[in-house]
């Protein structure tokens, strides 16, 4: 069972660290570019040390394409927490209903 959780555990975290550097700075719009870029590469490389290892571990147990519809949900997931409560942008219906046909996606791809 853990084969199968902790890939989805290292996504989690590296989809953490991913929100923050592409989206972080928005919260910052005054510091200099530069800045920006070298802080967010940075971060990004945490992002890098758990999403490798992921992938690693995850292939074992689902193809690629699952790994990739399980890191797209993740993402989303992750990006609507963050959007909510860092960035305080409203959560729309039409996100909620953008999400639904997701977890169909899912559901399509997972299917035996």
């Amino acid at each position: 069972m853990l084969k199968y959780i902790s890939p989805i555990v290292l996504l989690l975290i590296s989809n953490i660290f991913m929100t923050f550097a592409w989206y972080g700075h928005l919260k910052h719009r005054n510091m200099p570019l530069l800045i920006v870029i070298l802080v967010s590469w940075g971060i990004a490389f945490f992002e890098y040390c758990f999403q490798v290892p992921a992938n690693r571990i995850g292939y074992s147990v689902y193809n690629a394409a699952q790994l990739k519809t399980i890191q797209e949900v993740i993402t989303l997931t992750v990006f609507a927490v963050f959007s909510v409560l860092y960035l305080k942008e409203e959560f729309k219906w039409n996100y909620l209903i953008g999400f639904l046909f997701i977890i169909l996606a899912v559901f399509f791809i997972f299917k035996k």
